[in-house]
Order: C-alpha cells, then sequence, then structure tokens
C-alpha cells in the first residue's frame, strides 16, 4: 500500500509556472491609485524589487527559479503527496484521496515558498529591510524566517485580533528576529487614524496592509512584501502544484478534484494552476474548487470589480472579487481566509467560470478538521481545514453517487500555534458568522468607479 509519495531533491522545479501566459489575453490592469492610470513598472518601484516587479508583469510561461532560492527551498521540499487511507476507511468512499503536505516548512505552512523568493530579490537589490502584514501570522512568521536566511531586517503589522488569539506566533516571529506589532499600531500616520476612528478595532488585512505599505514608501532603505494576491506571489507558489504532477505520475493516478482553502489566493493556486492549462485547452478536469469562510464570503458573494487592496487606499486598484476596501471581517480563528479581497489571476479564472467556489461556517470546518486529525494524525490549520472539510464532502458525494474519483488538497499549514482555537470548538464556544449582506452592500458603497 503506497501512502507517501517522495520526490529527490534533485528534482526541485527549476522554474516557475505562469499562468498569465496562457491566457487568450493579458489581465485587467492594475491602476493607480490616484491617477486611475494603468501602472507602469515604476510606479512600483518605492514598494517591489525590480527583479518581483518584472514578475508581476510577465507573460512568459516558465521563469528560471535562482540557485541561491533552490538552496533554500530544498531544506524542505520537495514536500510529500500523501494518500488518506484511513480517512477514506472511515468515509467509506471509494474515492482516492490525497494532499499535499506543506505543513513540513521549518514555518509550519506553504508560506515560505514566495517568502524565500522576495527575501532574494530584495537582497540582490539593496534592500536592508522589509515589512509586511499578516493575518494569522502564517505569512509573517514565513517571512521573518526568509529574512533571517539572507540576512535582512523584517517589520510585521500583525492583525490585533490574531495578535491577540495566537500568542505563540508572535514568538516564532520574534524568535527569527522580526518587529511585530499588533495592527492598526499607533506606528504609522495610517494606524493612528484607525485607532482615532475606531479605537477597539480588532483589525483587518487591509488595516495592516495600508501601515506596511506606509512605512515601506517612507523609509529608503525598505520595501514592501506580500504574502498572497499579486501575480508573482501565486507564481512562486506554483512549486506545489508542479511537484505534485511529478508524483502523481509515479503512481500512475491524476486527481478529478482539486481543492485549496482561500483567504488572498496564493496555496490554492500554488496547487491548482499547474493544472489551469488542460482546463484552458477545453478538458473537463480536473474541477478546482476554491473554499472560503462564510465570515469572509469574498468569491461566493462579492462582486468582480476594481479595489483597493488596503484600508488607506494606498495600494494600486486591481480587478478582482472584493467585499469592499472598508469590510472588516468578525474574528474568527482562520485568520488567514479574512481578506477583502481574490487575487486577480484566481478572480479571472472564477469569472471564466474555470474555478468554482463555495463557503463554510467555523463548526463544520472544525468538525472536519478533527476527523482529520483522529484519522490522519495532523492538526491542521483552521485555514486549511476549510479545504479539508470540502475534501470529506467531495468523498462523501463520491460515496453516494458509487464514483471512484482522485481527490487532491493542499494542506497548506499545521494547527500547532492554533490549539486555542481546537479548544474553544471542543468547548462548544465557537460561534458560526455569516457576513450579512446589509453589511457587504454598505462596504461595496465605497468602491471606486473605474
Amino acid at each position: 500500500m503506497i501512502r507517501k509519495i517522495f520526490l529527490s531533491e534533485k528534482e526541485l522545479p527549476e522554474a516557475w509556472y505562469n499562468v498569465a501566459a496562457d491566457l487568450e489575453g493579458p489581465l485587467p490592469p492594475p491602476v493607480h491609485p490616484v491617477t486611475h492610470k494603468p501602472l507602469s513598472p515604476g510606479d512600483l518601484a518605492p514598494i517591489f524589487p525590480m527583479g518581483v516587479i518584472r514578475q508581476e508583469m510577465s507573460r512568459e510561461r516558465w521563469i528560471e527559479i535562482p540557485q541561491p532560492v533552490r538552496e533554500k527551498l530544498a531544506l524542505w521540499r520537495p514536500t510529500p503527496l500523501v494518500r488518506a487511507h484511513s480517512l477514506e476507511a472511515h468515509l467509506k468512499t471509494p474515492a482516492r484521496i490525497y494532499y499535499k503536505n506543506e505543513s513540513v516548512s521549518p514555518p509550519g505552512s506553504h508560506k515560505p515558498n514566495s517568502a524565500v523568493a522576495q527575501a532574494y530579490y530584495n537582497k540582490v537589490e539593496g534592500v536592508t529591510r522589509i515589512t509586511t502584514e499578516t493575518g494569522a501570522g502564517q505569512w509573517g512568521s514565513a517571512l521573518a524566517f526568509a529574512c533571517r536566511l539572507f540576512d535582512l531586517r523584517c517589520k510585521i503589522y500583525m492583525v490585533r485580533v490574531s495578535y491577540e488569539q495566537k500568542p505563540y506566533r508572535k514568538v516564532l516571529m520574534r524568535a527569527w528576529g522580526a518587529d511585530v506589532v499588533a495592527s492598526p499600531s499607533p506606528d504609522t500616520e495610517s494606524g493612528r487614524r484607525m485607532l482615532e476612528e475606531f479605537p477597539d478595532s480588532t483589525g483587518s488585512l487591509g488595516m495592516a496592509i495600508s501601515e506596511a505599505v506606509e512605512d515601506a514608501i517612507t523609509h529608503e532603505d525598505t520595501r514592501y512584501s506580500l504574502g498572497s494576491v499579486l501575480n508573482h506571489v501565486c507564481l512562486h507558489q506554483t512549486v506545489v502544484g508542479l511537484e505534485t504532477q511529478k508524483q502523481f505520475a509515479l503512481v500512475g493516478d491524476e486527481p478529478d478534484v482539486i481543492i485549496g482553502c482561500v483567504g488572498g489566493g496564493s496555496n490554492f493556486a500554488g496547487i491548482a494552476f499547474p493544472y489551469v492549462a488542460r482546463r484552458l485547452q477545453g478538458a473537463g478536469k480536473p474541477r478546482l474548487i476554491a473554499v472560503e469562510p462564510t465570515a469572509c464570503p469574498t468569491l461566493t458573494k462579492g462582486p468582480y470589480r476594481y479595489d483597493y487592496g488596503d484600508t488607506a487606499k494606498r495600494t494600486p486598484l486591481l480587478k478582482m472579487y472584493t467585499l469592499g476596501h472598508t469590510f472588516v471581517p468578525s474574528g474568527i480563528h482562520a485568520g488567514g481566509l479574512r481578506y477583502h479581497g481574490m487575487a486577480p489571476l484566481v478572480s479571472h479564472l472564477t469569472a471564466m467560470g474555470l474555478i468554482e467556489s463555495r463557503a463554510y461556517h467555523q463548526n463544520p470546518v472544525f468538525e472536519a478538521a478533527l476527523t482529520f486529525a483522529c484519522t490522519e494524525g495532523i492538526v491542521v490549520a483552521p485555514e486549511t481545514a476549510h479545504a479539508v472539510r470540502a475534501a470529506i464532502d467531495e468523498a462523501v458525494r463520491c460515496r453516494e453517487e458509487r464514483r471512484e474519483e482522485c481527490i487532491l488538497f493542499n494542506l497548506s499549514g499545521h494547527g500547532h500555534f492554533d490549539l486555542s482555537a481546537y479548544e474553544a470548538y471542543l468547548a462548544g464556544k465557537l460561534t458560526d458568522f455569516e457576513h450579512p449582506e446589509e453589511a457587504i452592500s454598505a462596504a461595496l458603497r465605497h468602491l471606486p468607479e473605474i
């Protein structure tokens, strides 16, 4: 019985896959927040290093992974593809369930796939300090780790509700030398303005992005780094799906369904985009399912419109599914899925009908996570638990329809620092929250006209 499919270090991908190259036309362009004209590379120079900007705007299909980046990725990559035999038996399903285990990275998630690359491009261009935001802390810990690898200083604005809910994420970031503050914070003009208007705010990723971008553009030695949403982040994450394709070839199988949780869209893009070319060519499979929380239903309830990526309107406008840049979600434990917008590439493919979306409440998500922990032995992050819920539902569908399908999901991170969320679930204290339509409508009234 084959359970784990490994690749050797020499089989680590040598190039990232850029799905933009296979689209019929270019994406709707990012727009300058002041002039409302399409961005030029120079407009992004105060925020990102030029190596990252070129990738953001590229339509080249394959982009070489620099050798120093491959050497750092090889600390934990390639990651295993695992057959979930015990879960299959528990569900009595004819489906074959696999998961790509990204939790084996040093920070415990998929996030360092892009953090290492971004830290490298900043280092080679002489940047000495990087700022960023983080929701649940997975991206913040990944960037702190990457900055330590390349001897860079790091300032992290952590969404306040997660700063309070997840203390050990802060410890991990600080262990790698990062400076971590709760957002909104008194450290920036935008943070002080938000605190004055909303002194008891739980924060949001939009607010934290505003602070991190402001910090970067007001310090000459500093650039900003983003952990999801943008094209270059999705690009870096494709090492996940590229490895997965090689691993399935080794066992003579291939997925009929691919599932990933979505907040900004990076881990879903990482596992799904290498398979998108097949769908673009008219093939019927695999189905691609993006899963989000009902508390932040970006794909399932948001319109496909131009919007700012942050609350203070400092970032470029992107065409994406959005709940509005003023949207502040409830303090659910899946902090990494509380972003108001969705990656433009994920949004575009969803609008094309190539990606399905669904939303779940917290309690059924944690129920699925405990089923997975009791069968496969891994306590997953609350974000990943959304993908587990969908995988279980798909496996049950296969049982009821008597279909032998192959289901793949991205195990994007472990939940070792999220045990307070499991404690709350086991004590019956988790609340299922569905963001009211009137609150979404109110936030959407602030969308710019582009």
